[in-house]
């Protein structure tokens, strides 16, 4: 049973204390990460941040609902209302962080119904759950706080909406130390660009991402790892880190040419093959060329991924070097032979199988969505920052796109889903079904 009491002005200086106490301490982020949402200190500031910030909003409501703000008698006078308000009561309800104990605002006439907070409601996670999905949406914390505050009417500090949204960082961490499986038969690796504060500068830095393909055409994103340059050290931590989590084998790892990358993945899985992306080396080729050249510099290069075999490869390679194009461009025929090594063993993979490590699309369309999402934030305060946002963000594109191939079912058109974990690759039983053919010993244990 709700005690019905009247408004303290004794609480609402209490109120303004705590608030103005959060508001002028900028280091209460950082805090909250020293401490760790675990711990019984950092569940006592979130809890009274959110008492504070949500007794301010229901208050904010309040006003709207008469008209005119507290003791403002002009204002109630215009308004032309005999409505007034009529004290408070409390009302105990649980969080993330623990129960919180809210005095909501009456008025006389009984006419105020309270969106932040509604009546019966036992648990705040509404707004806790809208902050986030906006944050994952690609909305910044100002943003947030802005469009809480008009759209809402509801006053949340900018250390509130950071403590919520880092409240993630324990399931990102679960996520990114999730088992996986033993065998994967191709694993795409490819890198985002993007803007870290990093020892009091603004520096750029690569959110790598891997997406593994199961023996049944599932995609499936393995993880994601920030790092400011790639390196040896970098892709050694990465496979020994999936290889710790499960994978004991490779087929293929299709990439764009990372450096270091082929070392690290035989190393750890000495029987994988690296393979680097075709469309990326038709893109680096075409980098010299003109544009009123370039349909024809493609139509010369497709004759060589084309090719039966390696040797037909060569030599369409040689044709592309001697015609009037190739002399014109040396360097395009460079990009080639340089990456000759990491290109054959696409010609070693019949029709179906090519299809499928022909490009690494897959995970270069998934970056694209998180760019345009990332668009709005100039730079991210930390790695951890980056990292929950970034994760947040995918899982707000794979929902949607697990929505949208629920609503259209079997009539799914042919590019709906394909990027979220949990949808097929196309055409993948005939190209699991040659390779398995072309290399029965690799496959032999999985099938």
């Amino acid at each position: 049973m709700t005690t019905v009491t009247r408004r303290d002005p004794a609480d609402k200086a209490k109120i303004d204390a705590i608030e103005a106490k959060l508001l002028a301490n900028p280091e209460i982020a950082k805090l909250i990460d020293e401490l760790g949402t675990s711990t019984t200190d950092a569940n006592d500031l979130v809890r009274g941040m959110l008492q504070a910030s949500i007794t301010r909003g229901l208050h904010t409501e309040m006003d709207a609902h008469l008209g005119y703000g507290c003791g403002d008698r002009q204002a109630k006078a215009a308004a032309g209302t005999n409505n007034h308000r009529n004290g408070t009561y409390q009302k105990t309800v649980d969080s993330n962080y623990g129960p919180v104990t809210i005095d909501i605002p009456r008025d006389r006439a009984g006419t105020f119904t309270p969106m932040m907070v509604p009546k019966g409601s036992r648990r705040l996670t509404d707004v806790d759950d809208m902050i986030v999905s906006l944050y994952a949406g690609g909305m910044t914390i100002r943003d947030i706080q802005h469009h809480m505050a008009t759209a809402m009417r509801v006053d949340i500090s900018h250390e509130t909406i950071s403590a919520v949204t880092d409240a993630v960082l324990e399931e990102v961490m679960w996520w990114q130390n999730r088992q996986l499986d033993e065998f994967y038969p191709v694993i795409f690796l490819d890198a985002l660009r993007i803007k870290v504060r990093d020892g009091g500068r603004v520096v750029n830095k690569s959110a790598y991402m891997a997406i593994g393909v199961d023996m049944d055409g599932v995609k499936h994103i393995l993880g994601l790892w920030i790092a400011k340059e790639e390196g040896a050290s970098l892709w050694a931590h990465v496979c020994a880190q999936l290889a710790n989590r499960g994978i004991k084998d490779v087929f293929i790892v299709c990439c764009d040419g990372l450096k270091a990358l082929p070392e690290a993945v035989e190393s750890t899985w000495p029987d994988s093959m690296v393979q680097t992306c075709i469309v990326h080396l038709i893109r680096a080729a075409n980098r010299w060329v003109s544009y009123s050249d370039r349909k024809q510099v493609s139509a010369a290069l497709k004759k060589i991924y084309t090719a039966p075999d390696e040797a037909g490869a060569i030599a369409a390679l040689d044709d592309f070097a001697a015609s009037a194009l190739g002399v014109k461009y040396p360097q395009s025929v460079k990009v080639w032979r340089d990456a000759w090594d990491r290109f054959t063993p696409f010609l070693q993979f019949p029709p179906a199988a090519r299809k499928v490590i022909y490009t690494t699309n897959s995970i270069e369309s998934l970056n694209s969505q998180l760019r345009k999402a990332t668009r709005n934030r100039v730079q991210f305060t930390n790695d951890e920052s980056a990292m929950k946002t970034l994760w947040l963000m995918i899982c707000t594109i794979e929902d949607r796109r697990a929505a949208k191939r629920a609503k259209e079912g079997a009539r799914a058109s042919a590019t709906a889903g394909r990027l979220v974990e949990g949808a097929r690759v196309a055409g993948w039983k005939q190209a699991i079904n040659q390779m398995a053919v072309a290399y029965p010993e690799r496959f032999e244990e999985y099938l």
